[in-house]
């Protein structure tokens, strides 16, 4: 008998998929919305962040340019999808300190719904000079970028405490087995010669994801790529001034991701830049953040940033990507115990090819109980800022 084309493709496609040949396209979780905020573009666009604002309007943050750390003409750029229209506003600058990459921006608003923007000012090109940047402003329900009512840097100083926890938490946790050759230094005694100086300790501190607010505190979520761990910044008086935590020490827990408990405790779960196999780290705070256990890799598999939500229902929702070979499928995993157990995980995003980059995950609730997400999507043809708007009564 002989066989149509169409036919033999069917069956070969068949015959893939019974030997596992192929993979199968995973369903993704549904969404209301799903669209690029702006075209595929030339230009590297990363790092997002998202504010919904009082009015409804929702404002958006990334940084653009020809590279990163080493172009020095990035800068930050947003864009704005006012209450009730359709399309996102034409992109605009939100911040540029000439000749010098912007990266990481955080947008948030402080318990006085003032806006923050929080970014790095890389100096030298290098991550660990990086320098803390703000910016405020109490009018931003405009078309286009907010009026900055004021500019400064945060300038954390930590003390001779910083050195003695970081001394403290590597004895907690077990021997890295690095240095094995008489002449190799090891790992933790560069860590702990650097955490005397009180220039390395002072500079080079990153954002990337919204901070925790807490009655009158907020939480800054902060790492080090000099340090490759992790701190906070702290504030008591609505951002207007800040302190340092004690550092969150392990092996390379990078970009926490906050979400508080019940009983009081912070729980960061954080990007993994320490030795193999690359899981999602986790450590806790006690005391509102002041302090941190030393960081312990979990279960979950990870090769970028995570990020965490906590929804008005009290489900947690966690997002990173669950491969270690990639960024090309962007998971989601829920927990109804506040993390004890997680489901599976469903998919924002699950390239079968291989070919796709999907990472740095902003998500946030606004007062309807809607779910706003942006991420990075990095294809082939181009890259852009991908933005979903999830209704978390369909998700579980």
């Amino acid at each position: 008998m002989k066989l149509s084309n169409t036919y033999k493709t069917l069956l070969l496609l068949g015959l893939l998929c019974h030997t596992g040949v192929l993979l199968a396209q995973e369903p993704l979780v549904p969404s209301l919305l799903n669209e690029s905020i702006f075209p595929l573009q030339e230009k590297h666009t990363h790092g997002s962040s998202i504010v919904a604002l009082p009015n409804a309007d929702l404002l958006t943050v990334w940084f653009e340019g020809s590279g990163e750390r080493k172009a020095d003409d990035v800068l930050l750029m947003g864009a704005r999808k006012k209450s009730g229209e359709t399309n996102w506003s034409t992109p605009f600058i939100m911040a540029d300190s000439p000749g010098i990459p912007d990266c990481n921006p955080v947008l948030f608003l402080n318990q006085n719904d003032e806006l923050f923007l929080v970014w790095i000012a890389v100096l030298a090109n290098e991550w660990d000079h990086s320098l803390l940047r703000l910016k405020r402003s109490k009018s931003y329900e405009t078309s286009g970028a907010p009026l900055w009512e004021w500019q400064d840097n945060i300038l954390l100083k930590p003390g001779d405490e910083f050195a003695a926890e970081v001394e403290k938490r590597f004895r907690d946790l077990p021997s890295p087995n690095l240095g094995w050759a008489a002449y190799a230094p090891k790992y933790e005694d560069l860590i702990r010669t650097a955490s005397r100086d009180s220039k390395k300790t002072s500079l080079g501190w990153m954002t990337r994801i919204k901070p925790l607010l807490i009655g009158d505190r907020i939480i800054l979520p902060l790492y080090s790529d000099g340090f490759n761990f992790s701190m906070m910044a702290i504030s008591d008086d609505f951002g207007g001034s800040w302190s340092p935590s004690l550092p969150l020490v392990g092996k390379g827990p990078i970009q926490p991701a906050l979400i508080q408990k019940e009983n009081g405790d912070i729980v960061a779960m954080l990007r993994d830049s320490g030795d193999a196999p690359s899981r999602i780290q986790q450590s806790i705070s006690k005391d509102l953040g002041e302090s941190w256990s030393a960081a312990r890799k979990t279960d979950f598999p990870n090769t970028a940033s995570v990020e965490l939500l906590k929804l008005s229902d009290g489900r947690w929702w966690m997002i990173g990507n669950d491969i270690q070979d990639g960024r090309y499928r962007l998971a989601l995993w829920i927990s109804d115990d506040e993390g004890e157990s997680w489901s599976k995980p469903q998919y924002l995003e699950f390239d079968s090819s291989k070919e796709g980059r999907y990472s740095y995950p902003a998500i946030i609730q606004d007062q309807r109980g809607l779910v706003h997400l942006t991420y990075s999507k990095h294809l082939k043809e181009g890259k852009t800022i991908q933005y979903r708007l999830l209704d978390p009564t369909q998700i579980h």
